[in-house]
């Protein structure tokens, strides 16, 4: 009898070994660190979704120094998460990325500007000194100044621009009138640090009619010629869907799985919470189907920058609809 008992837990452990084996690999390349505006990977690593599915995924968290097309371009990762504009003008560049899912379906990205600086509309920009994000996040911004006819090289007429570090102390050591901020996590930086919600004064990309998409799911054009890569990619986005849709419905859980995996211990779980109430407004209602209409936009948006547009040309291929097509139908 201990014998049988033995043989079977051997082959349950050979059986166990061969599902793992069997379990195909997907990384994913994040945009930024490990926080709630991903909630939906990692609760879907953590709840079993993509166990479920078949699949060994690998959450690489991102960072000031990490670009995500570059980690595809050099094959460290099958799928990233990015902005839509990077996208853009990185398959311009040369580097053929295209979008396969859009999870979230609205911009977060705002300008917080200090109410005593007397700006109270775009067109009071001028003479003012911005904080802008680089790495691939001012070309929204580079945009929109494009859009109002704003200078960004200074003077009266013009903008002043600094390269704001990801963190909002150029608004509150005024060393900016504004700063980028994300509606889920700088701006409530910059409320956690003392300054009230009545003496800011925000600027919506999504209200100014030049928000671009963000937070796409990107890989590389010739793997979408390798029916196995798709396969296995449909399984990927269907599992990641539940995870977002779980995180959801599940605000508290879901930041706390976040702040489960956060290996820096530097974020709360008060910051966490506050975040995914915000990311929850972003991603409601997709089912991760690109909107092409709002990729059109974005495309739109992009090349209007004057003598200097992020994009010259309307991309041909950037955007694919083979991945979710194939996941709706598993």
């Amino acid at each position: 009898m201990k014998t049988f008992l033995m043989a079977a837990a051997a082959a349950g452990a050979l059986l166990m070994s061969g599902s793992a084996a069997m379990a195909e690999a997907v990384k994913l390349q994040l945009k930024w660190v490990t926080q709630a505006q991903f909630a939906g990977y990692y609760v879907a690593a953590a709840k079993g979704f993509y166990t479920d599915a078949g699949l060994d995924v690998t959450i690489m968290p991102g960072g000031p120094d990490i670009n995500p097309q570059q980690v595809l371009a050099g094959g460290g990762a099958d799928v990233v998460v990015d902005w839509m504009p990077s996208a853009l003008a990185t398959r311009e560049k040369g580097s053929a990325v295209v979008n396969i899912a859009q999870p979230f379906a609205k911009s977060g990205m705002m300008l917080t500007c200090r109410k005593e600086t007397g700006i109270t509309k775009p067109e009071d920009f001028k003479g003012k000194t911005l904080g802008v994000w680089f790495y691939g996040n001012e070309y929204p911004f580079l945009s929109w100044m494009s859009t109002l006819g704003i200078p960004t090289t200074g003077g009266a007429d013009g903008v002043n621009v600094i390269k704001q570090g990801f963190n909002v102390d150029p608004l509150i050591q005024k060393q900016a009138d504004c700063i980028s901020t994300m509606t889920y996590n700088e701006y409530w930086q910059v409320i956690d640090a003392g300054i009230k919600a009545e003496d800011l004064v925000v600027f919506k990309y999504q209200d100014q009619g030049v928000a671009t998409l963000e937070d796409g799911l990107y890989v590389a054009e010739d793997k979408l010629k390798d029916p196995a890569f798709v396969d296995t990619m449909a399984k990927f986005v269907k599992a990641s869907m539940k995870g977002w849709d779980y995180a959801r419905a599940n605000n508290d859980e879901a930041a706390q799985i976040v702040l489960d995996n956060d290996a820096t211990g530097a974020q709360t779980i008060e910051h966490q919470k506050r975040m995914m109430s915000e990311i929850s407004k972003l991603t409601e209602g997709s089912d991760g189907t690109l909107d092409v209409a709002a990729a059109e936009k974005t495309v739109e948006t992009l090349m209007k920058g004057g003598s200097d547009p992020v994009i010259t040309k309307k991309p041909e291929g950037a955007w694919s609809s083979v991945v979710t097509d194939k996941a709706k139908s598993m």
